[in-house]
């Protein structure tokens, strides 16, 4: 696939590039939509946003240099060719998190509401941005052969564009994606619940992202090491367990205790 959109004059926009774009987009005005209910201003939201964004950006970089570390000690430049992809979404989750901690704490405002709302943009974020991957021919899986990937009724122009160097190689950022989008109708399903306590919205998403990520990282070659393990499916396990502690402790209150359609997030607590 060809990575580039569009180049005019020798200056040329990334898919990549307008897929982040794209998504961040999307992202900013189902946040305020949803802001909106709960006397969340525009400008809060819209500032909380830039900044995770921001450094959600750096701290995905940060962590896939982490782990390729020897790759950029001989190429120090290609660290801010973040076009080229590049970025760990488990690194943009911790950077973005953090920035949402301090947010919130200088602006009292209640941790958990705000990752509940978030985590919907997000997921549709990343179900989009999966997309990037497949236009620059990354995050791919394993071989495999044209009968196999036809026989899941995948797309002739997935199956054309995962057609590398005379090999087929399975769409693992497809299948990502895809995984993705079942997760924000789930989502938004269960957002809708009348009972929903505050916080359960981010523990389900914390399992079902894990999950999904876990197994579909099995597949792919270009995984993260630590060792003879792959990173990210390590940081599954982990993010599933505490999604899953949360959602326990959280079903532990009462029915009508702790709302997610009641709560305004004006106090300061997690």
């Amino acid at each position: 696939m060809n990575p580039v959109m569009i180049n005019i004059l020798g200056f040329e926009i990334r898919w990549y590039s307008f897929l982040l774009l794209l998504a961040i987009i999307l992202g900013i005005i189902m946040l305020t939509k949803e802001g909106k209910k709960y006397d969340y201003s525009k400008d809060f939201l819209f500032n909380l946003a830039f900044w995770m964004i921001i450094f959600g950006f750096i701290g995905a970089r940060i962590y896939y240099v982490i782990f390729n570390y020897k790759y950029y000690l001989n190429d120090p430049i290609s660290i801010l060719k973040v076009w080229e992809g590049g970025l760990a979404i488990h690194g943009g989750l911790i950077g973005g998190f953090i920035t949402l901690i301090i947010y919130c704490r200088k602006y009292h405002t209640r941790i958990s509401k705000m990752t509940d709302m978030i985590i919907i943009p997000l997921i549709l974020g990343q179900a989009i941005g999966r997309w990037g991957n497949f236009f620059n021919g990354e995050a791919h899986g394993s071989a495999t052969t044209l009968l196999e990937l036809q026989n899941k009724h995948i797309p002739e122009f997935i199956i054309e564009g995962m057609h590398i160097n005379g090999v087929y190689y399975h769409p693992t950022f497809f299948y990502e994606s895809i995984w993705c989008i079942i997760g924000l109708i789930i989502l938004l399903i269960v957002r809708k619940y009348k009972y929903l306590k505050v916080g359960q919205l981010t523990s389900i998403y914390l399992m079902w992202y894990s999950v999904g990520r876990f197994f579909i990282e099995a597949l792919r070659t270009d995984s993260l090491m630590l060792g003879g393990f792959k990173v990210a499916q390590l940081v599954s396990i982990a993010l599933f367990a505490i999604g899953l502690i949360i959602f326990m402790v959280l079903s532990r209150k009462g029915k009508f205790e702790d709302l997610y359609t009641e709560a305004k997030g004006s106090e300061i607590q997690f």
